[in-house]
């Protein structure tokens, strides 16, 4: 349900109401019922008939519900925080919905997770140190590898480092990262599309470090070495670019996805093409998880005004990436 003071409630009470979403698969909403109460009642949205559910319930049925469901945590009275404000009670909140969700997934009574925005101050209010979703659902599942990918067939880009300083970023870069990130991005668009990806690796430093000028060799110490493993594993990759010419329309429409080095590389074109239909979601673990691909936004929260468009869309991908295999 993602934290109770943003935007997380009304996008639920919407996808509880949809009828494209109940066509597309059986919701299960990991949250508090009172504050999908109260956020109905407060912006006018419905609130269907559900199932009301514990957690320890879907132990004894899993994926046998003939209804929406929502698993009632408890975990925060409606008394307990301000609508739009930071709460240290809401980051606890959202943190309890998310390991419960990865419980059912871990168990296999739910097939796919997908997750409505946090607030990192938040959490770290509740004294809940994780950077992001990312992070916390990597440890969580023991991921051995892992990386971000924003995905939208606008554009796609996945990422070697996320929720870090710039100044950090070289020390975390290393051959085996990017190999990794590469070779789970080519695993996903496969799954996705259903053909052999096209992907390009963005430089790490201006003119893709312009052969040493720029930087401390990244590009030849450490990005090119990775890029020639892939390349020997069968992936297809152009570059290290230069990140100020990898976006460009005519190179967008030759590539499935982007490399990046760093958060802001690939999330500003995302966001800036793609900002209501890209979807957050997390590779290399053993569950899947989409997430929205936009903040809490507490300008606008609980005032019925959240546009649904990046859940549908983190849904959708949700369910193909969960399907069986032998669908």
């Amino acid at each position: 349900m993602g934290d109770p003071a943003g935007v997380g409630p009304e996008l639920v009470l919407r996808a509880l109401a949809s009828r494209e979403i109940a066509d597309l698969c059986q919701l299960v909403v990991f949250g508090d019922y009172a504050v999908l109460q109260a956020c109905a009642a407060q912006t006018g949205l419905a609130l269907p008939e559900v199932d009301l559910l514990q957690a320890s319930d879907l132990a004894r049925f899993p994926k046998s519900l003939r209804t929406s469901a929502v698993v009632n945590l408890q975990a925060i009275e409606r008394s307990a925080f301000e609508i739009a404000q930071v709460s240290g009670a809401c980051g606890q909140a959202s943190f309890a919905y998310i390991q419960a969700a990865l419980d059912a997934a871990l168990a296999g009574q739910i097939d796919a997770i997908t997750t409505a925005p946090i607030n990192k101050e938040a959490l770290h209010a509740g004294g809940i140190h994780y950077p992001g979703h990312t992070e916390m659902f990597a440890e969580r599942a023991e991921a051995a590898r892992w990386c971000m990918m924003q995905y939208s067939t606008e554009i796609t880009c996945s990422f070697v480092t996320v929720h870090c300083g710039y100044a950090e970023v070289p020390q975390l870069l290393t051959q085996q990262r990017v190999l990794d990130t590469i070779e789970l991005t080519h695993e996903a668009l496969w799954k996705i599309r259903g053909k052999d990806p096209q992907i390009v690796v963005c430089g790490l430093n201006p003119h893709a470090g312009e052969h040493g000028l720029f930087g401390n060799r990244e590009e030849e110490t450490i990005i090119i070495p990775a890029m020639q493993q892939a390349k020997q594993r069968g992936i297809n990759l152009v570059g290290p670019l230069p990140p100020d010419t990898c976006f460009v329309p005519w190179m967008r429409k030759a590539t499935d996805a982007f490399v990046c080095m760093y958060h802001d590389q690939g999330h500003i074109p995302v966001k800036a093409l793609a900002f209501d239909s890209a979807v957050n979601t997390t590779l290399g673990l053993r569950v899947v998880r989409t997430s929205v691909d936009h903040g809490t936004a507490f300008d606008i929260a609980w005032q019925g005004l959240a546009r649904p468009d990046s859940l549908w869309h983190a849904l959708r991908l949700a369910a193909q990436l969960g399907m069986p295999a032998e669908h």
